[in-house]
């Protein structure tokens, strides 16, 4: 993201400036890789996807919240958080799509009371698998 896109978006609220603090950030990414493993030793099935899934969601939104956090911001709607990570890097890029999608999911689970299933829950564990473990070790990098 330019740094003009950047200033636009802490004019419109989306985004609070605010001093990198190194210790929180890895604070933060620990917890997201515990969070991760605990979630991951759930069985899936069809009564345990919508907290499956919505753990998964959380550690991957986490991760942009990270993102900002190292470039010295503080988001402050999901769609930001997000954003940030559409931006990365990553081996499996084009799968940075999906999180839209997740995003959805996650607000009618929330939202609208719908009931994620089991292989929407299958959906984001392969998504983690794929990108959110190559994000966190890269967010770990740049964390120091």
């Amino acid at each position: 993201m330019n740094e003009e896109t950047i200033q636009n978006m802490v004019r419109m609220g989306e985004l609070r400036p605010r001093s990198p603090d190194k210790e929180k950030i890895k604070s933060l990414l620990e917890s997201i890789g515990i969070n991760v493993k605990v979630t991951k030793a759930i069985p899936l099935t069809e009564d345990s996807a919508t907290v499956v899934f919505r753990e998964m969601y959380e550690s991957v939104r986490q991760l942009g919240d990270a993102k900002w956090w190292l470039l010295g911001y503080e988001p402050k709607y999901h769609e930001t958080s997000i954003d940030i990570l559409k931006e990365m890097d990553i081996r499996e890029r084009f799968r940075l799509n999906f999180l839209v999608r997740f995003k959805k999911i996650r607000h009618d689970a929330n939202y609208r009371g719908f009931r994620v299933l089991a292989y929407q829950a299958q959906e984001i564990l392969d998504f983690w698998e794929r990108c959110g473990k190559e994000i966190l070790q890269i967010l770990i990098k740049e964390a120091g």
